[in-house]
């Protein structure tokens, strides 16, 4: 055998539904209408759980002071979430798979690992947001709530079976819900027009700074970048330049549409807070704080609405940080789980601590690890918006498509704001932990407490400043050519493709009557007279489990007589054919084991297409036998209809001494 050339060709990104939207090409409403979508999902980032306690406590502090920071923090994210649509859409890459072919394994190993890190920090936060609604509207135990999130998640992941548009379209609805909540409340509190009007105007109230600093850090989420830069590849897009033009510009509309709508729950959020605690000088320190005194100044509907979209909230950015998963895990290792084990995987790192906090230190803590996950997004959110930067300025990849220079200097600009500030939250919360260790008084041996913190988090943050500062000048520095599109497998075709005929087809036959069409499926490769067909049954009775092949119960009998019969009708159009009839409860096992003591050129079996609770019930033949075995399988499955009534009546179970299978009716 010749190889000219081997290589593992790149997955497409999210390649379950990638390109599964088709684009008018006419009617430009219809053709807007397909793009709009992929902003929605990345939008419930900007409005997680995570950035209810700023936003609150922006607003019960300073009244309205703080909208303008809201709305610069929404201007970078409209401008980021561009450029991550454009380097999908033009490159073919999402921002993971970017990273894959710009920096060496090394580094994508850390990139890769902070990145998930990031990802279960969000998980955090929207597993805390969860229980605390589920806590506000049901009165149920944190420890409860968590419970319910380790399960609730996978019901979400069902949507991905329906298609990426009633995916969007379920996201759209629960945002609309969040919006609607807090329109009501808006109403109910009545906020000075003024006022809000005043917000717009930049300012700083004394003190404010800690708290515009956490408003700003936890508005741009990294997640949503790697997200943004699969979704829109969801779209069916042509190559030519005029295509990709019209696609920029679509999402260009769709992330301003949706990301000002994550403003406008934003912004409510924090003018509710201002209308009804700052008015009344109330102090508000967290979530549940909140919603307790809410009843107070607005009545017992308010906070049922703020408990409502809190839960929608929370099970909104569950779906889309189940996703970024997915891409950021394919796009660095080329490795891809099953979504439920992926889901699983993420919702565990994040329920762990919440459970460990909240059973040694009480409910009260969850605001705590609220803060603890965003800054952990703070340390990571410079290093998913600085490659793009590099990645959609960079002319060889994106052609005529490269962001402008007065686009670089915004972007630029954008990134030093988030580096910094987030750079001064990260900093500021090592200092509140270190005085914290120091109030303690613990310590091991002669080292105090505080000095093992300090060493260990200014450390670890030296550290991921150094791999920022190589992140940032490598590209200038040592450019990688030109990504080329994704390699594909070549090999010397004419001396590998030697067509030769199947000697041994295994038939695993159920006893009813779908065995007619698995059968019919064998026949269509066999060739009488030459190919040796080996009919398999399981006899998977109870009595089985305990005398195995001395079990000669009723049903054992009945199955040796329909595969006599069914010997007996191919022998005589011409086919070499014997039965072999194993014995055990569990027919995946029995078939795996005989079929690697005689292993057979192609097995052919049948599939009835359960669904996950049948199969729990029934068991799973296909699914384990493929897996034991190295043998080439060909799956056979009945129509929906089932078998037809001329094959059920030639398959009939059998009675007595009836055959099951009449003699020369299946020819």
């Amino acid at each position: 055998m010749a190889l000219v050339e081997e290589a593992n060709p790149e997955r497409r990104s999210l390649e379950e539904v990638h390109g599964s939207v088709p684009v008018a090409q006419r009617n430009p409403l219809k053709r807007l209408f397909a793009f709009l979508g992929p902003a929605y999902l990345v939008s419930v980032g900007y409005m997680d759980p995570g950035n209810w306690a700023t936003d609150l406590e922006g607003g019960a502090r300073f009244g309205y002071a703080l909208i303008w920071v809201l709305l610069m923090s929404n201007l970078m994210a409209v401008l980021l979430q561009t450029l991550a649509a454009r380097l999908g859409v033009v490159t073919g890459h999402d921002l993971a798979q970017a990273c894959r072919a710009e920096y060496s394994k090394p580094v994508n190993a850390i990139l890769w690992i902070l990145a998930e890190i990031a990802i279960a920090a969000t998980d955090l936060a929207e597993v805390l947001g969860t229980i605390i609604a589920l806590k506000l509207l049901f009165g149920m135990p944190l420890l409860w709530g968590c419970l319910v999130t380790a399960f609730d998640t996978f019901a979400l992941l069902w949507l991905q079976k329906w298609g990426m548009r009633k995916m969007e379209a379920v996201i759209l609805a629960l945002v609309a819900t969040i919006g609607a909540c807090f329109l009501i409340q808006i109403c109910m509190a009545r906020p000075e027009p003024a006022g809000v009007l005043a917000g717009f105007r930049p300012s700083l109230p004394p003190g404010a700074l800690f708290v515009a600093i956490g408003i700003l850090g936890a508005t741009v989420m990294p997640h949503n970048l790697y997200l943004h830069s699969a979704l829109v590849q969801s779209r069916q897009i042509g190559k030519d330049t005029k295509s990709r033009t019209a696609a920029c510009r679509f999402n260009l509309i769709d992330s301003a549409i949706a990301l000002n709508a994550a403003f406008f729950v934003n912004a409510a959020i924090l003018v509710l807070s201002a209308a009804v605690f700052h008015r009344h000088d109330v102090g508000v320190a967290s979530i549940e704080q909140a919603h307790e005194l809410l009843p107070s100044f607005l009545g017992a509907s308010a906070p049922i609405l703020f408990g409502i979209a809190l839960l929608c909230a929370g099970q909104s950015s569950t779906l889309t940080g189940t996703l970024a998963g997915q891409i950021v895990m394919e796009g660095y290792l080329h490795l891809r789980l099953a979504p439920w084990l992926r889901r699983l995987i993420t919702r565990l790192i994040a329920l762990v601590p919440a459970v460990a906090v909240i059973y040694m230190m009480g409910e009260g803590a969850t605001q705590h690890l609220l803060v603890l996950s965003q800054v952990i997004l703070s340390l990571q959110l410079s290093f998913a918006v600085i490659p793009l930067i590099h990645f959609t300025s960079n002319r060889k990849n994106m052609g005529e498509f490269a962001t402008p220079l007065w686009g670089q200097a915004l972007a630029w600009l954008t990134a030093a704001i988030i580096v910094a500030l987030n750079g001064k939250l990260v900093f500021d919360k090592i200092g509140e932990w270190v005085a914290l260790a120091a109030e303690s008084k613990l310590g091991i041996g002669p080292l105090p407490l505080s000095w093992l913190v300090a060493v260990g988090l200014y450390g670890l943050t030296g550290a991921v400043i150094a791999l920022l500062g190589w992140v940032t000048i490598k590209p200038w520095w040592r450019p990688s050519p030109p990504w080329k599109p994704a390699p594909s497998v070549k090999l010397d075709w004419i001396d590998l493709l030697r067509p030769r005929p199947l000697e041994t087809i295994g038939v695993a036959l159920e006893h009813n009557p779908s065995d007619a069409e698995i059968l019919n499926r064998a026949l269509s490769l066999a060739e009488a007279g030459r190919t040796k067909l080996v009919l398999l049954h399981v006899v998977d009775t109870p009595m089985t489990g305990v005398y195995g092949a001395e079990t000669a119960d009723r049903e054992t009998g009945a199955d040796e007589r329909f595969l006599a019969d069914v010997v007996q009708v191919l022998q005589g159009m011409n086919y070499t054919v014997h039965s072999v009839l194993l014995h055990g409860p569990d027919r995946a096992d029995q078939l795996v084991k005989y079929l690697k003591r005689e292993p057979v050129d192609l097995l052919v079996v049948g599939s009835h297409g359960h669904g996950m609770v049948r199969d729990l019930l029934y068991g799973q033949t296909v699914d384990k036998v493929r897996h034991g075995l190295e043998i080439p399988m060909l799956i056979a499955r009945p129509d929906r209809g089932g078998t037809s009534e001329a094959a059920r009546s030639v398959m009939r179970p059998s009675r007595g001494d009836e055959p099951a299978f009449a003699p020369g009716e299946m020819a």
